[in-house]
């Protein structure tokens, strides 16, 4: 059994405890699923975010369709190229927003969502598989600290998804 055990205050910090605890979460289990699930629960927990969760590439209809995540519903598909989690699967980079209601195109899944970071799941190869999405309910939640992290964060999901 797992617990995340989280001791310090400052962001950066309590990112340094929580990505060795995910990855010895997820070490040897290869369900993509399973992970992410847990994933998404764990950075739910640790940082009380209004809405964690994956959104998995369906190359056939190209849209992100719904994957594991906590908080409230969640929209089920989304085009390429559309609202955040589209631009950043088709730019294949992260997407820091400040105010979601200043992003062109924004699709608001939670009418309580302020601001957002989405980070491209990419395998080796530059192969997007999909992307994580973190929603919060305060302006300006995310900064460099959080990309980096959660950018470090997403190379480990793919590495144990291998």
């Amino acid at each position: 059994m797992h617990e995340i055990v989280l001791t310090r205050k400052d962001k950066a910090a309590r990112y340094e405890e929580l990505l060795p605890q995910i990855s010895s979460l997820i070490a040897g289990e290869t369900d993509l699923t399973a992970n992410l699930a847990n994933v998404s629960a764990a950075l739910h927990e640790a940082f009380d975010f209004l809405w964690v969760g994956f959104y998995l590439v369906d190359d056939v209809r190209k849209e992100l369709v719904l994957g594991p995540f906590q908080g409230p519903v969640a929209c089920t598909r989304i085009g390429y190229g559309k609202g955040v989690c589209g631009t950043a699967w088709k730019e294949g980079r992260s997407v820091v927003v400040e105010d979601v209601e200043a992003f062109p195109g924004h699709i608001a899944c939670s009418s309580r969502s302020r601001s957002e970071i989405v980070v491209p799941l990419i395998e080796p190869g530059d192969s997007i598989i999909g992307v994580l999405d973190v929603d919060s309910a305060s302006l300006g939640t995310f900064d460099g600290v959080d990309k980096e992290y959660l950018e470090k964060l997403c190379r480990i999901i793919c590495e144990s998804a291998k």
